[in-house]
């Protein structure tokens, strides 16, 4: 068994050992020491009312490098992950800066800068990287002001939800965060 495959094994396996709030639900790096030189194909979830929110995404470690401004240039579309574009499942309707989305499959891209972030949801769920992405396909864009956070090695994926009609998608890598707050319509 493949390396990568055993350790998403084992994440979905704790998983379940933990509420539906946790934030620890995508990655808990204490389960297995990570040597992994690759990305990690990945999933994060969260169940509401029945219905379930899915983001596929691949996990790259950081490695020592230069993250921000580095391997991840600043001002520049990015897939926020590795290989295929992220992609987010949601159930029902949502809103997003005051834009209301149908239930569906979307991308999920963002902009990072030195001290604020573009997030994007994008209607071409299915390319690879940013080289097949087009402007035209946003659905919705907003700014966020990164935040602080102790180091992540490898990025990760959240998905909080405080009650059953609105909640946030994190994204944490390296020492940084940023959260996309969304909305349920009812």
């Amino acid at each position: 068994m493949k390396p990568t495959i055993f350790l998403f094994f084992l994440i979905l396996i704790n998983t379940s050992a933990h509420s539906q709030n946790s934030p620890e639900v995508c990655y808990n790096p204490n389960l297995v020491k990570d040597t992994t030189k690759k990305s990690i194909t990945s999933m994060a979830f969260q169940i509401v009312n029945g219905d379930s929110i899915k983001i596929s995404y691949h996990s790259p470690g950081v490695r020592k490098r230069i993250v921000w401004g580095g391997l991840v240039p600043f001002d520049e579309v990015w897939v926020t992950g590795a290989h295929d574009a992220t992609y987010i499942i949601m159930p029902k309707s949502f809103e997003v800066g005051g834009k209301t989305i149908p239930s569906g499959k979307y991308a999920f891209f963002t902009i990072p800068g030195e001290n604020e972030w573009t997030l994007i949801i994008n209607k071409n769920w299915k390319q690879h990287l940013a080289s097949e992405y087009d402007e035209k396909e946003d659905i919705v864009r907003v700014k966020v002001k990164p935040k602080k956070v102790d180091h992540t090695e490898r990025l990760q994926y959240y998905i909080e939800m405080p009650n059953n009609m609105e909640g946030k998608i994190a994204v944490a890598w390296e020492k940084i965060k940023v959260e996309l707050p969304f909305k349920f319509k009812s």
